[in-house]
């Protein structure tokens, strides 16, 4: 097999399994593990995979605007906000972060919630602009454009005044074993503050984000009380039972 070939068979293996193992390739494909390790870093340096110590793991969506990843799987992010409904009730502090997920969640909130909505998102505080039981708090900081969110110091020290009952996090990789991570430093401070002062968390998760990592770790994946998704595997499932994560389909 040329180095090509087996280069893309990796990937396929990886994007159906989700996780690869360095010496398990070695015996799959008959090459030594040196070989492997070489088409892993190479792999990693073109984005394509990202390496960890014993393999790899898939990198997950492309980071794009706030503007186009609106457009993405919208019936699917409808689904997800849908099924999250049922862990809410009236009266709660809710704490809301970015994400257009997280968005489509707030457009779908029931039209007789009364709540008290904190969130660092503009797009978020306006979706809830004319709704009149609905108490909107929003956080300042600098706009990180590309997520429409506020960061930086100013939101973490407007955070320490606050306890919300249930943060709901917007979420761009997640894996059992590593964590939740995100691309920018700034945006895993503010996530890790958030989950530090509520009650509970929930993540409402896309299935090309399970069994995906990136730069800068938020927090350990048994931080979630709650993870609303779609077609997890089996194996996948039970490492969340495994932490206490009540997993909703």
């Amino acid at each position: 097999m040329l180095k090509q070939e087996r280069q893309q068979k990796i990937l396929e293996i990886l994007e159906d399994e989700h996780k690869i193992i360095a010496s398990d390739l070695s015996r799959r494909l008959t090459v030594s593990e040196d070989t492997i390790r070489r088409d892993l870093k190479e792999l990693d340096k073109q984005g394509l995979i990202k390496r960890v110590h014993s393999g790899a793991l898939r990198i997950g969506p492309p980071v794009v605007d706030f503007t186009t990843r609106q457009q993405m799987s919208n019936e699917i992010k409808v689904s997800l906000a849908k099924k999250a409904m049922e862990l809410i009730h009236d009266d709660m502090v809710l704490l809301i972060d970015g994400g257009t997920t997280n968005l489509q969640f707030v457009k779908n909130l029931p039209s007789t919630l009364r709540a008290t909505i904190i969130t660092n998102s503009p797009p978020i505080a306006m979706a809830l602009g004319d709704r009149e039981d609905i108490e909107v708090i929003m956080i300042g900081g600098t706009l990180f454009k590309q997520s429409m969110v506020n960061l930086g110091i100013d939101t973490v020290e407007a955070l320490d005044s606050i306890r919300a009952d249930l943060y709901i996090m917007g979420v761009y990789n997640i894996d059992p074993h590593i964590g939740i991570s995100v691309p920018s430093i700034s945006e895993a401070l503010v996530k890790r503050k958030m989950v530090n002062i509520s009650t509970k968390t929930l993540a409402m998760v896309t299935s090309d984000k399970l069994d995906t990592v990136s730069n800068h770790i938020i927090c350990p994946t048994n931080q979630l009380t709650y993870l609303v998704t779609e077609n997890v595997k089996e194996s996948v499932r039970k490492l969340y039972d495994k932490q206490d994560i009540f997993v909703v389909e």
